[in-house]
């Protein structure tokens, strides 16, 4: 398959998704818990910055990314710790588990094989698993979505996801040729140029999800940064070394006020150096809606722009050679 079938494919992935989700058969819970560690990397760890993204405003327990070999010193008894590893054999993530297993951790495991399959089997975790052999950032929307059943069985969330859900595969089909038209547009402002992608706070997880896209599809490097944050640092980088830079802003309706109005101030700014300024802005009710449909544009903008410099969207020959590596020691 050719990357542009994956995101063809991107909604029949979360349908089958929320299948699996539904259908798996998860181990009764009676513990209550005060933090929720998730760990992972790349495509799969990015789902769990997303997540964060969505639930933290509403959630009543912190709610952690962890992409590291080590974990943070409040894992304990009282911490839920999700393995993400869509490969299940991810060195830093089986490092992490290993230690939270030391902490005494409630563990569940979101995984299509590997040792953390053969982990979860063997101990008796939580987990849920997914389609395996294929690229981890094209199985995005199962990995994303699994992380829901997982917190909602822990009570964690409760299960009106579903519903964001099943809205957000109508919206994306419903609105499928316009997103690629947009998409097209997106690429062709990127091309030759290097991508600054900019969003409000709340929304991160999905500047960084596009750059990473970038990265890995297209073959290119790109930055990101955060309304109001970038406010307070970055706004004063637009004099210098701003060559050949194109601008994106992924923008919602429900972006705090004052950080609407700061963004419109920062495209003021920012003109001054460039007319290559883009502004996605979402569509949908929910969070999951909004999240969803700025992913698969960008998704698709990703696949467009390694069409047009003409490289490999799959290939990921250096990032095999790095852990070729270090296999070695």
């Amino acid at each position: 398959m050719l990357m542009k079938d994956y995101i063809a494919d991107f909604t029949n992935h979360l349908k089958d998704a929320i299948e699996i989700g539904s259908k798996t058969n998860l181990k009764a819970n009676k513990k209550e818990f005060t933090n929720v560690l998730i760990c992972g990397l790349g495509g799969s760890g990015i789902g769990g910055s997303i997540v964060n993204d969505i639930i933290s405003i509403k959630s009543n327990i912190p709610i952690i990314s962890n992409k590291d070999y080590s974990i943070p010193n409040f894992v304990n008894e009282s911490t839920l710790v999700i393995a993400n590893s869509y490969s299940g054999n991810t060195e830093e993530t089986i490092s992490a588990l290993g230690k939270c297993e030391e902490r005494g951790a409630e563990i569940a495991i979101i995984t299509s094989g590997g040792k953390l399959k053969e982990i979860a089997l063997a101990k008796n975790y939580t987990h849920i698993i997914i389609p395996g052999g294929h690229p981890p950032r094209a199985m995005f929307g199962y990995a994303f979505t699994e992380l829901f059943f997982i917190l909602n069985h822990y009570a964690i969330i409760d299960n009106s996801f579903l519903n964001d859900f099943s809205k957000s595969i109508i919206l994306l089909d419903q609105n499928k040729e316009e997103i690629k038209k947009e998409a097209v547009q997106i690429a062709k402002k990127m091309f030759k140029n290097t991508p600054v992608i900019y969003v409000a706070e709340g929304f991160e997880g999905v500047a960084v999800r596009f750059k990473q896209q970038l990265n890995e599809n297209s073959k290119t490097l790109a930055w990101h940064n955060v309304i109001p944050e970038m406010n307070h640092n970055e706004l004063l980088g637009w004099r210098t070394n701003v060559n050949n830079l194109s601008v994106i802003y992924f923008r919602n309706k429900c972006d705090y006020s004052r950080n609407k109005t700061r963004i419109d101030i920062n495209k003021k700014v920012i003109s001054k150096y460039t007319d290559n300024i883009t502004e996605v802005w979402s569509q949908g009710d929910s969070l999951i809606e909004k999240t969803l449909y700025h992913i698969h544009i960008g998704d698709w903008a990703s696949w467009y722009l390694s069409d047009a410099n003409k490289v490999d969207a799959i290939e990921i020959d250096v990032i095999d050679f790095l852990k070729s590596e270090l296999a070695k020691i």
